[in-house]
């Protein structure tokens, strides 16, 4: 399920994305957390490598990933963690190292769904609606690869 949302002409665009894991919540939090885990799945379906991913998980830590997609061009992103909940809640800034200054917000909250995971994700503050459209597909296809590595762990 996935949705988007700006109303009111002071709100930034956002988006939500509910996706529901055939693993536990403390698999898909190292998922997250883990950056050998999160090198094996991360990025949009054309990423053809993750080849950095430098994550120091706590309040005020901060991330680097970066990325290549299948033409070649590479992709960093990096921001610091805001909300640091093991396994429950991750919260942190986003911004991409061509658009520093259009720094958005990325909240996920995991929930037990029997023996899975209920994944609630919301990216919000877009400095645009065609910057959350762009996201939105690259999330959607980044939860899919995010799909096939717990499969696979399992």
């Amino acid at each position: 399920m996935a949705s988007g949302a700006a109303s009111g002409s002071t709100e930034r665009p956002s988006l939500s994305i509910e996706r529901t894991y055939a693993a536990p919540p403390q698999q898909v939090w190292q998922a997250w957390t883990d950056p050998e885990a999160l090198i094996r799945w991360f990025g949009p379906e054309e990423t053809e490598s993750v080849m950095q991913a430098d994550l120091d998980v706590r309040v005020g830590g901060r991330y680097h990933i970066a990325f290549a997609t299948s033409d070649g061009e590479r992709h960093d992103v990096s921001g610091s963690y805001q909300e640091v909940q093991p396994p429950r809640k991750l919260v942190f800034t986003w911004a991409w190292r061509t658009t520093p200054e259009r720094e958005s917000l990325v909240s996920i909250l995991l929930e037990p769904a029997g023996s899975g995971t209920r994944l609630i994700f919301r990216h919000e503050q877009f400095f645009d609606e065609a910057a959350r459209d762009n996201h939105l597909g690259g999330w959607t296809g980044t939860f899919r690869k995010l799909d096939r590595f717990l499969q696979a762990a399992a």
